[in-house]
Parts: C-alpha cells; structure tokens; sequence
C-alpha cells in the first residue's frame, strides 16, 4: 500500500507540475548537499540576503539625495569599493549562509559603462563578488548581443523568466537565461525565479531589445512556485523582480504569488525601510547608484520561514573604507577617459536632482537647454530616474561644478536631436498615454519611469480620475491648447522609432533629425548661460498630489526619503 501511495504521488506531480515546463525549465542548483542532510536540518538557521539594484555605473562615492522633516538633505554615499567593504563585513555576520544578489541596471548610466558598452564594469562586478544576478530595463541599451556578452562574462548566475528569445535560429522561443536559481546552504534549499519587466520594448528605444520578446510575471510564476515547492522541495521560494514598486505590489496581491515568500524589487528606485505586505507575499526594493544595500535575514525553524529581520543600509564611506584592490581597479579603468569627464562645462547656483515623478529641477535645466538653442514651441525629455543629485559646492566659487562625467550621468545616451510638428489634439492624446504610463490602475501597465519632462508647455492633471480623463488643462506658450493649432516640439530620436514618432507621439508631421547631439546642446547652453538655478515652475501639477512627489506608488503607508 506504501509503494502503491509513493507511485501515486510521483504521477500526480509528472502530470500537474512538468506538464508544460519543457525548455523552459532550466534551473542552475549550487553546492549541492545529500538529500539526508536537506531532510534533516537544525531545529533554526539563518539565511541572509544581501541586496542592491539599481546602481547605473555609479563606480564612485557621490551626492545623494535624503529627505529629512520635510527639508532636503544631501550626504555623500555609495563608491562601489565602499560597497565591496561593507558586504565583507556584513558577510561575517552569517559568513556559510550569505546570498549576495544585484536586481539589474548595472551595466547603464554613467560615462564609464556607456563609453565601454558595459565591459569595463564587469570585472567591477566580479571582484564585489555577487552569487546572483538579474538583467533589468536597461540591461538591454546596447543591443541583445553586448547584453549577453556583458551578462555572460559576469561569474554570478543569472535568472529571468519571462525574457525569451526571438530569433530566427536554433534558439528562438527559448528563455534567455534560466527561470530560477537554487541553492543549498545549511541544509536549507532556496529557490529564486526572475522577472524583468515586460514593457521593456515599449520604455526603452525598440531597437535595443530586438531579438527579444518579454512576457508578464503572471503567465508563469504560479507554475515556478509550485515546481520549486512541489518538486525541488525548497524551504525558501524568492521571486527577484525589475518590474517597479507599482507592478511589485500589484504582484504579491495576484494569486500566482500565493506560497512566495518574499518579493525582491527593483527598477524604480525606491526606499522602502519596511516591507510592503500584500495579499500573498512581502515586497522589498532597496534604493539605487550603490547608496543602499538591503539585509534581509530569514529565520527557518522545523523547515519553514518562521522570522524575517530587513534592514535598509546606507552605504556610508566614513562607516565603511573604500577597498583598496577594487578602487584601484575602477581608477584604472576611469583612466582613459578621466581627463575629459573632469572637464567642467558650467555651474550651478542650486542642487541639480532628479527624483521628483512629475517635474524636476534636473530637467528642467535640460529642456531649458533644447529651447535655448532650438527655439521649439516645446521641448521634451524621458522621465528619466537614473541620476544621482549634484550638490557639492566648490569652496571657491560658492558654486556647483557640473561636469562632463555629470552629463552623461544626466544623459547616458548622447543621442540626436530630432523636431517635427503636432496637433493639439495628438498633444492632449499623447499626455493622457503618458499619465496612464505613470499612474494607470492596473499595475502591470505601469511604465517603471516617472511623467514625461517639458519645457514650453503647462499641464494640469488629476492622478485618481479615470483613463484617459487626467488633464484639466494645458497651456502651451503661456497661452491654452488649441486642439487644431500645429506646435513645434523637439526630442531625442528613438532608435527604432518609425520615422514619423517622436518620444511616442505617433504620426508626427515633417520629423527631422537635426545632425546635432543633445550633449553638444547642453554644454553650448551651459557655457552661455552658467550659472543656472534650475527648479520647479509647475509645468506638471496635479489636483491630487504634491509637486514634489517622490513614488508613484498609491494606498500603502510608504514614504519615499
């Protein structure tokens, strides 16, 4: 009768659980301990994860942004030899039972990472030492076949259910990288699954993702949690997300998250310092540019998660000395280009930052700039996160330098300018797409960036009212949207983009690409006009929400500062 119940059970799992999974199933599995050592551990154990994400390149200690009794602050953290340090010495703590885990955007977002596509930080990478990894949004900017050299060449495992690739070879349909990553320490089995975000075609320039195709979390994370928990028998299932808070949260109160004990988020930068509880699973995300890292330990008693302690760290360089090996190593690979980024292209009366999700002073400055030279009716950028603040004052001016390693910190990508002309009607359609981008209800609809940036134009909205009913009012020249007038706006050129799309406003009229680099307009602008004293002017406002909002995340008591 027991031999007759085991056979029963090993059909009931071949049916309900590898049903389905065929390729797509591709688990890498670490120090492997006997089954009689997995069946049999300690009464309690800890296992400690060690979290960053979002660090954009950002090799060195920089300004960073804190909001303290409602006042802006602004200390120097991050450096990833400070970081390296830190996880050393955080390691010890649990030295056996330590997974150290990066949530992707690594290999983006500063001069070094750009001028090398990525390749100078990946022996960065590997000397910090992470076991895990995961690619984010912008894992993809240079193109499918630099994102698997990149990612290939770093020693970590990587993870991602739900990129896959779409080709015309002997591997189209497959995944990209294996789904989940298992690994046994202390008797304990640990099972994490990984997702990007799905709408990585649609935020990032489609070019760089051609060759890839992306799909939701939800369509196969019910069936990962359940092979894991049914089949491998992990004690500890993780899902590792780049998806942002919103799409995070919306995903720990689907079903498909039942039986998941923790959500590892990413992407849109935020601060959470407690866990966010949905209706199945917890979400963390752990800040960005390496002045955060997440310490999460769980406690497992009689083979379950009984505790959990989270803490997120600053990565404080008078806490924590720079490693000296790992300096070294980002010195020499700034070498080359240090003489140049050093350049000082203007200043700054005021701190220049990014962080606000509807207007900042950072691109404001920018916008200014593309009106200053090309004298559009409206001037426009990305709602960017990346970009650590500038706040340092030079002790002999009284001023901020702002530098060429800062603009492309600003402007990662130093892409053409490019005009056309649009209706007032495409403009009011064009705004209400980008608010549903920002703050549409259904979480998985939600672009990981923050509201589109202006210059020329006024725009007054309401955050809660319904698709495609946000805007009250827009000004344009300081004078009301004439839905049948033809206004002249200029952007960044899209690689992708259909010839008649800019900064997705379909059908324009007349595009043209100017043979001019945003960077080249930025300095020019810069040198003509330093210093500058950017700040918020109300060009976006909102009924419901403050100018300085800060998260996009709505109903749960959290406070990015």
């Amino acid at each position: 009768m027991k031999n007759e119940n085991i056979d029963q059970r090993r059909d009931f799992l071949k049916k309900s659980i590898l049903s389905g999974l065929g390729m797509a199933v591709t688990p890498l599995a670490l120090n492997a301990k006997s089954p009689e050592t997995l069946d049999s551990p300690k009464d309690s154990n800890k296992i400690t994860f060690l979290i960053t994400s979002d660090i954009h390149g950002q090799v060195n200690t920089h300004d960073e942004f804190f909001l303290e009794n409602k006042q802006n602050v602004f200390r120097k953290r991050g450096g990833l030899a400070v970081l390296k340090t830190m996880i050393k010495e955080l390691k010890k703590e649990n030295p056996e039972n330590t997974i150290v885990y990066d949530g992707g955007d690594f290999f983006h977002g500063h001069a070094l990472a750009t001028l090398t596509e990525g390749e100078a930080l990946i022996p960065i990478f590997n000397e910090i030492g992470y076991d895990l990894m995961l690619p984010g949004n912008w894992e993809v900017v240079y193109k499918k076949k630099q994102m698997l050299y990149d990612m290939g060449h770093a020693n970590a495992a990587k993870i991602c259910a739900n990129m896959w690739h779409k080709t015309n070879d002997e591997y189209s349909g497959d995944l990209v990288y294996p789904a989940y990553w298992i690994k046994y320490l202390n008797g304990i089995k640990i099972g994490v699954i990984g997702y990007t975000d799905h709408l990585i075609p649609k935020r990032q320039p489609p070019a760089y993702s051609e060759g890839l195709e992306f799909t939701l979390p939800q369509e196969n994370l019910a069936k990962y949690v359940k092979y894991l928990r049914e089949v491998e028998a992990c004690t500890l299932v993780m899902v590792a997300t780049h998806t942002g808070l919103a799409q995070q949260v919306g995903l720990a109160n689907h079903p498909s998250s039942e039986n998941v004990d923790f959500i590892l988020g990413a992407d849109t930068h935020e601060r959470l310092r407690e866990p966010i509880q949905g209706k199945y699973t917890k979400v963390i995300e752990c800040g960005s540019f390496g002045s955060f890292l997440g310490k999460l330990d769980l406690i497992i008693k009689d083979g379950k998660l009984a505790d959990f302690k989270y803490q997120l760290l600053e990565v404080d360089p008078e806490k924590y000395k720079p490693d000296q090996k790992l300096q070294k190593m980002i010195d020499n690979a700034m070498a080359p280009y240090t003489k140049d980024l050093n350049k000082i292209i203007g200043t700054s009366k005021v701190p220049l930052m990014r962080y606000y999700v509807m207007e900042t002073p950072m691109d404001n400055m920018i916008t200014d700039a593309i009106m200053w030279k090309f004298k559009p009716d409206i001037a426009l950028s990305n709602g960017f996160r990346f970009c650590q603040p500038l706040s340092t004052k030079n002790p002999k001016t009284g001023l901020i330098d702002i530098s060429k390693e800062f603009l492309w910190n600003m402007l990662p990508l130093d892409t053409e300018a490019k005009s056309a002309w649009v209706s007032g009607k495409q403009i009011m359609a064009w705004l209400e797409k980008e608010l549903q981008n920002a703050f549409a209800p259904e979480p998985s609809k939600r672009f990981g960036g923050w509201f589109v940036r202006f210059a020329g134009m006024q725009v007054n909205f309401t955050i809660g009212n319904e698709t495609g009913k946000r805007v009250n009012w827009v000004k344009i020249g300081g004078m009301p949207l004439d839905l049948d007038k033809e206004y002249s706006i200029l952007a960044c050129d899209r690689e992708g983009d259909p010839i008649d799309t800019l900064c997705r406003i379909d059908h324009v009229k007349e595009p043209k690409t100017l043979n001019i680099l945003l960077h080249d307009a930025v300095e020019e602008y810069l040198a003509a006009n330093s210093p500058v004293s950017p700040k918020l002017e109300k060009r976006a406002t909102a009924t419901d929400a403050p100018d300085t909002l800060l998260t996009q995340l709505r109903g749960y008591n959290y406070e990015f500062k």
